[in-house]
This record gives structure tokens, C-alpha cells and sequence, in this order.
């Protein structure tokens, strides 16, 4: 579907920023990506605003991919959205009966009729036809944008749970290492969840609050009518770049300090961490079959592995995966064929898919899923949906979950902690954002 394309130079492009994220929120519909302007090899733009859906589809699990496939073909146009970590329930036989306080759709996407990318100094506008005469008229209202005093009721203090506690989690994860040690599986992704009930807070201003103290490469703001994902996502899933598929599992995490010298000795030792490594490691090994099912032969390669990346909250290990796939590949097919991510899974996937599915509490939904779009010209770009709070304003339930790598040399007290670290920077914005 044509486009109407016009680029505008804006001086004070961090203003601008602002300023279109909170002119959208006008929108029942609408998904903000924004890399923070971190460095990075693949990037295609340092933000991406898609408002106001032409078409769209909502979808439980049950041929979802088929579904998007045909609607993604037929489209052929710009479409963002959505996967939940259910859709392997699509793809295996497996089912989701945990607890869902959420509801949301498993897949949702739509095709935006006014789509803005920055890129830059640059601000392109991409308009459908039916709206193209409101580009001008909209660059103008976004430059002058005035912040709007806040009408959504907030509670002063939210009371924020754990649905697994401390020696629950102990038992669950022991469990997990039985598994392990009997060779059901070499790795399993454990979660928890935290939450409030009967709660309301500005997704707006939490998600800036949670993007300024993170300034991850792949945040993501999303709002579909009354549900919301405030996401401060370090991870790529999948990119498809013309016949390249990129890939950037991450396995291996180290809080920051204050000490520049001890930070530094910190990440030093990240890197030579015989357990963090291999966790890595084995989902580097799971990542690469996943790429050679759509592959072509002797294309899958290891770019990157166990590389230390630092943001503002922690130290990663990401390693990068890449392969060349057949020009007429269709891009649901690849992703399929490497779905759900295997850093969020466990290794042998369906094994531990399973494990997980038993002893966790809670169903995953968009937490360890996925956001991202489609390009009219079939490539990709999907995170994965970690450091994220997902928000019912309808239901007044507001979750964020977090999880670690379970493998033979874990100890659950030091899982535990970690799990801890993660869930701190959502704690402290929920408790701390007006």
C-alpha cells in the first residue's frame, strides 16, 4: 500500500521525542520503539512511532501464525505489533492454563495509518493516502506540544505481591535441577511474577520513568485500547535484513556499581564466569539449530559470542547469531521455525517448555514474547519483552516479571538474588512515578 513520504529537520530532536510520544496518546492504538541511541550494528532507525490502526488482527494462539502469515501477505505494508510467549502453544503441543491477570490477546497486529520514524536529526513521515494531508498540521502540533495536566487517576501507594515467595521459589527451582540432573533437560528459563491488584498508575509517565533510568536499545511503548506494555527490553529477538537473519540471545547478567573501577572488574569478571558462559553458551548452541531449519547450508555463523554489553542497571552477555535464508522465504515462516525464544525457554526447548509450564504460576502472555514490524519489502525487527511492566487499565492489575537461567551449576540462593536485581528497576518506578 502506497505511502506518502516527507522528511522534516528538527533542532531539538530530544524535545521532539517527547513531545510525539505524549501527541500520541490521542490514539486507541499505538506502538513507540525507541533505541536510546545506543550503539549498535544493526540498527535501522533510533525511533519508530506507528498511531491509529487501518486494518488489524487479534488472535488467540490457534493458528496464529497462519493467520499472520495471510495478513501480513496481503497487507503489504508496515504492520507492528505483537507475540505472546502462548504461541508456542500454535507451534508444539503445549498448553498455557496458568493464571492470566492480563487477558491479553496472544497476537496483535495493525496496520498504522500514520507512521513516523526518527532518524537522526530526521523526522520522516509516512502517511497512508487517506490521512496525507494532516502531515504538516501534525509536525506542527508535535513541535508546539504542551503537556497536558495528567486526568488519570493514581493511587498513592501501590502494594506490590509475589506470586512465588522465597521458599517456594527455593522448592520450584530445586525441582528444576532434579530435572537437570536427570538429564530431562541441560537449561530451564524460571520465572516469577510480581503484581498489584485494584491499582491505576500513568502508563506515560511510568514508561518514561523506566525508559530514563534504563536507556535500553529496544524499549517499546505500547498501548491497545485499555492494555499497556511498558517495556525497557535490552534483548533482540530476530532481524531479517534483506536475506540476513540476525540474532542476540541474552544470557549472563551482572548489577552495576558506582566505583568506576570496581565496575569495570565487575564486567571483567562476567566475562570469565564459567557459569555464566555456559549458560550462554548452550542457548548460543540452541539459537544456531533454530536458524539452520530456514537456513541455507553451512550460513549459520557465530558473529558475537559472550560479548559484554553495559546499561545503566546492568552488565549482559550477548553473543550474536546469524544466517542467510532463500530470497522467497516468507518472513512468518522464519520466525516460527525459531519460536519462542531460546533464552527465555531452556534447551532442549520443548523439554523445558514443558517443565517451566508446570512449575511456574503464572501465564507468561506478552512477558518473554515479543514487539516489533514488518517492512512492506518482508523484513523484521522483534525484541524480546524482558524489564517490562504490562498494565490492565480496565482490570486495575499491573504485572512484571523476571526469571534467570536454571542450569547444573546454579545455586537457587544466587538465582534468587538475581532475579531481585532484575525486578528492581520496575519496583522502583511503579513505587516513584507520579
Amino acid at each position: 500500500m502506497q505511502r506518502t513520504i516527507r522528511t522534516f529537520s528538527v533542532e531539538d530532536i530530544i524535545k521532539f521525542k517527547s513531545n510525539l510520544l505524549s501527541w500520541a496518546q490521542q490514539f486507541d492504538t499505538l506502538l513507540w520503539l525507541d533505541s536510546n541511541n545506543y550503539h549498535q550494528k544493526y540498527s535501522s532507525f533510533d525511533g519508530a512511532l506507528a498511531a491509529d490502526d487501518f486494518t488489524s488482527i487479534k488472535t488467540d494462539h490457534y493458528n496464529a501464525f497462519e493467520k499472520l502469515k495471510e495478513y501480513q501477505t496481503i497487507t503489504k505494508d508496515y504492520i507492528f505489533g505483537y507475540m505472546t510467549y502462548d504461541l508456542k502453544n500454535d507451534i508444539e503441543q503445549l498448553s498455557s492454563t496458568n493464571f492470566d491477570g492480563l487477558d491479553f490477546p496472544d497476537l496483535y497486529f495493525f496496520q498504522p495509518k500514520k507512521l513516523i520514524f526518527i532518524k537522526g536529526n530526521d523526522v520522516e513521515f509516512h502517511y497512508l493516502k487517506m490521512v496525507d494531508d494532516e502531515i504538516e498540521i501534525d509536525f506542527e502540533e508535535i513541535k508546539e506540544f504542551k503537556k497536558q495536566e495528567n486526568s488519570i487517576k493514581e493511587d498513592s501507594e501501590l502494594e506490590i505481591k509475589l506470586r512465588i515467595h522465597k521458599d517456594e521459589y527455593h522448592a520450584k527451582v530445586t525441582k528444576v535441577l532434579e530435572h537437570i540432573h536427570r538429564g530431562d533437560i541441560y537449561e530451564a528459563n524460571f520465572c516469577q511474577e510480581f503484581y498489584a491488584e485494584n491499582s491505576t498508575i500513568n502508563p506515560l509517565e511510568v514508561y518514561k520513568h523506566l525508559n530514563h533510568i534504563s536507556e535500553p536499545p529496544f524499549a517499546s511503548f505500547l498501548k491497545l485500547d485499555n492494555q499497556f506494555a511498558l517495556s525497557a527490553s535490552p534483548e533482540r529477538y530476530i532481524k531479517k535484513e534483506g536475506v540476513k537473519i540476525i540474532s542476540q540471545p541474552i544470557k549472563g547478567t551482572a548489577k552495576r556499581l558506582i566505583s568506576e573501577f570496581d565496575d569495570a572488574q565487575l564486567a571483567s569478571d562476567l566475562i570469565r564466569d564459567e557459569k555464566e558462559r555456559a549458560e550462554n553458551v548452550m542457548i548460543v548452541d540452541l539459537v544456531r539449530n533454530d536458524l539452520s531449519k530456514t537456513a541455507k547450508i553451512g550460513s549459520v555463523k557465530v558473529e558475537e559470542l559472550c560479548k559484554v554489553h553495559s546499561f545503566k542497571q546492568v552488565h549482559q552477555l550477548i553473543s550474536t547469531v546469524v544466517s542467510e535464508v532463500e530470497k522467497n522465504m516468507h518472513p512468518v515462516d522464519i520466525i516460527q521455525s525459531t519460536y519462542p525464544m531460546g533464552s527465555m525457554t531452556g534447551a532442549p526447548k520443548v523439554s523445558a517448555m514443558k517443565i517451566i509450564e508446570n512449575l511456574e504460576q503464572t501465564k507468561r502472555g506478552l512477558y518473554s514474547g515479543t514487539i516489533g514490524y514488518f517492512t512492506p519489502g518482508n523484513d523484521f525487527d522483534f525484541n524480546v519483552i524482558i524489564r517490562s511492566i504490562l498494565y490492565n487499565q480496565q482490570k486495575e492489575y499491573i504485572s512484571y516479571s523476571v526469571g534467570s537461567a536454571i542450569t547444573a551449576k546454579s545455586i537457587v540462593k544466587n538465582e534468587y538474588e538475581e532475579c531481585l536485581i532484575k525486578a528492581k528497576a520496575m519496583k522502583y518506578v511503579l513505587l516513584n512515578s507520579k
